[in-house]
C-alpha cells in the first residue's frame, strides 16, 4: 500500500468515474485502474463495486474511505506544515470574517505596519468555518473570527466580547428607543445571516428555552414562528441562540447569505437584526442603530492559528491589536500563542 494507491482510490470514490478521476490525477485510467487493483489485493478486499454506473464504494470500500481521507487530509497538512517551518514567508496572510472589517482591524494593520515597516500583509474575507482549512492549507496564518472551533490542529484566543445593537428601519417604531429589549423585539421579522453556526454543546434547546420562558412576560410573543426549531433540536443559529437565553422565540425569521444583505433588508423595511456594534455606521440614513439593555448579548471575537506552527510575525500582530485596544479603553486579557513545534 502506498500514497499513490491511496490517492487513485480517493479520486475515484469522489468521482465514481475512472475518466473524471483520470481528468483529476493527470494518470491514465489502465494506470488508475492498476492502482486500485493493486490496493485492493494488498489488502484483500474489494473496495469499488465496477458494475454500477456510477461507480459504487462496497461497505468495506465506504468504511475505508472515511477512514483514508481524513488521514490523506492529516499527511497534506503535516506537508505544508513542515515546509512553511523550513522556510517562513515574510507575508503574514490574515483571514477575517466580514463584520470585523468595520471595526478595528483596519486601524490594527495600520498600527502594525507603522511598527513593523518590513511586514507584508495579506487580507483574505473568508468565514470562520472556512478559515480552519485555510491555515491547515496555508492559504492563512491567522484569521480573526466570530465562532470558537474545536479542532485539534488550531489554537485560539479570545480576544474580546463586542456588544450587539440591534438594526431597525428608520420608520419602525422602536426606531427611536435607546435602549431596546429583546422580549420587545420579538414580534418583528429577525434576518438571520451567520454562516457559521454554533457548536451544539454550547447551544440552548427549545426545551430549556421553554423553562426560561415561563419565568419572564412572554404572552406578547407570537410562537407562530415558521422556523422554530423541533422540541428536541439544538439552537445553534447565533442570533436565535441570544433569544433563546432569554426564553424568547421571534415572530418570524428570513435566513439570507450575508451580513450586508440583511443589513439591504432592514433598510427596505423587511425586518430587523442585530450585529456586532462597530457595524452601526453602515446606512445610517436608512437604519437605527440601538443599544440593548443585556449586557451578555455579545459577539466574541477570536484568533486562530495552527498549534503547531505560529508565524513570526504573529507576535507582532498581537502587539498591535493590545495596542490598539489601549488606545480605545477596551478591557481584554493579554494572551500568546504557543508554538508547539
Amino acid at each position: 500500500m502506498d500514497l499513490r494507491q491511496l490517492n487513485a482510490f480517493i479520486a475515484i470514490a469522489d468521482l465514481r468515474s475512472f475518466s473524471a478521476a483520470a481528468t483529476k490525477t493527470g494518470l491514465s485510467q489502465p494506470s488508475l485502474s492498476r492502482l486500485l487493483k493493486q490496493l485492493e489485493t494488498d489488502m484483500g478486499v474489494v473496495l469499488i463495486d465496477r458494475y454500477h454506473r456510477p461507480l459504487h464504494l462496497t461497505e468495506a470500500g465506504s468504511f475505508f474511505y472515511d477512514k483514508i481521507s481524513t488521514i490523506l487530509t492529516e499527511i497534506d497538512t503535516v506537508t505544508s506544515m513542515t515546509q512553511r517551518l523550513s522556510a517562513p514567508s515574510s507575508v503574514l496572510n490574515i483571514g477575517f470574517v466580514p463584520s470585523v472589517l468595520y471595526g478595528l482591524l483596519p486601524e490594527i494593520i495600520a498600527t502594525l505596519k507603522q511598527s513593523s515597516p518590513d511586514i507584508d500583509v495579506n487580507l483574505k474575507d473568508i468565514s470562520s468555518y472556512q478559515q480552519m482549512d485555510a491555515l491547515k492549507s496555508g492559504e492563512i496564518d491567522i484569521g480573526f473570527g466570530r465562532s470558537s472551533h474545536q479542532d485539534p490542529w488550531i489554537q485560539q484566543i479570545l480576544l474580546r466580547h463586542e456588544r450587539y445593537v440591534v438594526a431597525l428601519p428608520k420608520s419602525h417604531p422602536l426606531a427611536n428607543v435607546r435602549k431596546q429589549r429583546l422580549i420587545d423585539l420579538a414580534n418583528n421579522r429577525l434576518i438571520l445571516y451567520h454562516q457559521t453556526h454554533l457548536p451544539v454543546s454550547s447551544t440552548v434547546t427549545t426545551e430549556a428555552m421553554t423553562q426560561v420562558s415561563d419565568k419572564l412576560s412572554t404572552n406578547r410573543i407570537n410562537r407562530a414562528a415558521t422556523h422554530e426549531a423541533a422540541p428536541s433540536e439544538p439552537i445553534t443559529e447565533p442570533l436565535l441562540h441570544l433569544f433563546a437565553q432569554y426564553g424568547i422565540s421571534p415572530f418570524m425569521t428570513t435566513t439570507v447569505s450575508d451580513l450586508q444583505v440583511a443589513l439591504g433588508l432592514v433598510a427596505a423595511g423587511e425586518g430587523i437584526t442585530l450585529v456586532p456594534a462597530s457595524l452601526q455606521t453602515v446606512r445610517t440614513e436608512q437604519i437605527s442603530y440601538q443599544r440593548l439593555v443585556h449586557e451578555n448579548v455579545t459577539s466574541p471575537i477570536y484568533l486562530h492559528t495552527l498549534k503547531d506552527f505560529v508565524h513570526p510575525k504573529i507576535p507582532d500582530l498581537l502587539t498591535a491589536i493590545y495596542h490598539v485596544y489601549e488606545q480605545r479603553g477596551i478591557t481584554y486579557r493579554q494572551q500568546n500563542f504557543v508554538s508547539q513545534a
